[in-house]
């Protein structure tokens, strides 16, 4: 390795100046849920440490900053379903179920609402049960992804003015809420300037609880229905911690006040040490990065302190793999990139496989104004509430517990469902990273690793552990697993609703 026995100084500098071509060529555009969780893990490695560690105990009596909910959590919400009902959306093909849109106040002294979408189930809306679905970020709308990229019942046209069907949404399955969380990003709003430039898990999990209790006074068939919690990215510390603050509010009122049933977290930011090493891993296994690389990154890095901590060696192997893995849709990894963001006169056919400039196409098509009022969105028309798949806006991020792992254990022993899945083609947040997250917590085997199937091909492999965990990847998805592979994606969600599990080689002659 005479590479790293050379002057570390000057390589590291030649590696910077290296990336940062890339970025410029590459760069530009609209902010991504990679660059927002990137900068994210780069502001945390730069604090201290403590900022990390300090949330999170395995004793979990001691996570106390989940339990401050406001005397003032409820708040009117009368005759104000019918006001949000949405009659058709611009460019929209005719559905039957019915949509709703509009803002719901967790704050009313700070003026603080969020923005939602919701769907009802394509049948049996009267049974199926309540998803609730978070995007992560920290500041990406789950609007731009969620909704209109990933799960939701329609996806935008390459013209940013019309929408085709997705024969594969998750309301097929339940009746399937998304909220633009925290306060400044997508459409939600603060009154309170400090709201949308400071954020953080604490208040991210209150506001999320506030919003759902009052969410459900507005729709109050839904009080008893069996509700789940899913997400992905960042979205592996908000669905924890809203289940966690559900918990302690249905414990301390001795009743449910909310029906939880489960948790499916995707790609998940589960516990950044083992996270950011299975990531390296990931990458030398992929042929990304060498292996000796990767070797040296795991030998030299620490990931537990301030990033200018780590030793010469270790931040010159970091600088040779961000050179190597720049160029790449890390979200991605065999994916094209977007080279062309421009609108077309008339819609690309719909295909199965996602628009690498969805993105683009989403933006323009929630900025127009017969959109918003459609949506019932943006109705302050305040400076920052232009709409943007991820927001800008919150620039100080001040809590973010290295780890949710505690929160697992916890739902595990209070019967709370816990699956977690993963795209096997994303490197953010890889395959790998999450089954060195799940080993740290040393769990008894249920159900041995093996194919699941669907259609007779294999749609990926899964583990079952004691105490209701399943760990389930999604053969040739990305990040945003449910846009990559929408069919295997809905399948997923089927199952999990169901509690049953994978369908496995065994229903298949081979």
């Amino acid at each position: 390795m005479e590479t790293f026995k050379s002057n570390t100084s000057l390589l590291l500098l030649v590696t910077l100046f290296l990336s940062t071509i890339v970025s410029q060529i590459n760069g530009g555009g609209i902010k991504t849920q990679s660059e927002a969780l990137s900068q994210l893990y780069k502001a945390k490695l730069k604090q201290n440490s403590n900022i990390d560690r300090s949330h999170f105990d395995a004793n979990l009596d001691d996570l106390q900053y989940l339990h401050t909910a406001s005397k003032k959590t409820v708040v009117s919400q009368e005759g104000l379903k019918e006001n949000d009902k949405i009659q058709k959306l611009p460019g929209q093909p005719p559905v039957k179920f019915e949509q709703y849109g509009g803002y719901v106040t967790v704050d009313e002294s700070a003026g603080r609402a969020f923005y939602y979408y919701f769907v009802e189930a394509q049948h049996s809306k009267e049974s199926l049960p309540l998803l609730l679905w978070l995007n992560g970020g920290p500041g990406c709308s789950s609007l731009a992804y969620g909704a209109f990229q990933e799960l939701g019942p329609f996806r935008v046209n390459s013209d940013g003015k019309t929408l085709h069907k997705n024969n594969f949404a998750w309301n097929h399955a339940a009746n399937v809420l998304f909220v633009e969380s925290p306060a400044g990003v997508g459409f939600s709003y603060s009154n309170t300037s400090t709201d949308v430039k400071v954020g953080g898990d604490r208040k991210t999990a209150n506001d999320n609880y506030r919003f759902l209790i009052n969410w459900l006074e507005k729709f109050p068939e839904y009080k008893d229905r069996d509700f789940y919690i899913s997400g992905e990215s960042y979205a592996g510390h908000y669905v924890p911690q809203l289940a966690h603050t559900i918990l302690y509010h249905n414990k301390k009122a001795k009743k449910n006040i909310i029906n939880l049933k489960g948790i499916l977290i995707g790609n998940a930011v589960i516990n950044d040490e083992t996270d950011t090493r299975g990531m390296y891993e990931y990458f030398a296994s992929h042929a990304l990065i060498s292996d000796e690389v990767e070797a040296e990154i795991q030998k030299e890095c620490k990931f537990t302190v301030p990033e200018s901590e780590e030793s010469d060696k270790c931040q010159v192997a970091l600088g040779i793999a961000e050179y190597g893995t720049h160029p790449l849709d890390i979200y991605a990894i065999y994916a094209p990139r977007c080279h062309n963001s421009n609108l077309t006169s008339h819609p690309k056919k719909p295909s199965l496989v996602i628009d690498p400039c969805s993105d683009d196409y989403t933006t323009a098509y929630m900025n127009r104004p017969d959109v918003q009022k459609a949506l019932h969105a943006n109705v302050t028309n305040i400076k920052y509430a232009t709409w943007q798949p991820c927001s800008d806006v919150l620039t100080n991020w001040t809590d973010s517990p290295s780890t949710v792992i505690p929160l697992l254990r916890e739902f595990m022993a209070n019967d709370i469902r816990v699956w977690i899945f993963s795209g096997d083609t994303d490197g953010r947040v890889p395959v790998t990273s999450t089954k060195k997250s799940i080993k740290i917590m040393n769990l008894p085997t249920k159900t041995p690793w093996h194919p699941w199937f669907l259609n007779e091909e294999v749609g990926g492999y899964t583990q079952v552990y004691k105490g209701d965990m399943t760990f389930v990847t999604v053969r040739g998805a990305g990040h945003q697993v449910p846009a990559y592979e929408a069919a295997r994606a809905l399948s997923l969600i089927m199952h999990f609703l169901a509690g049953t599990d994978l369908p496995d080689l065994k229903r298949y002659n081979y």
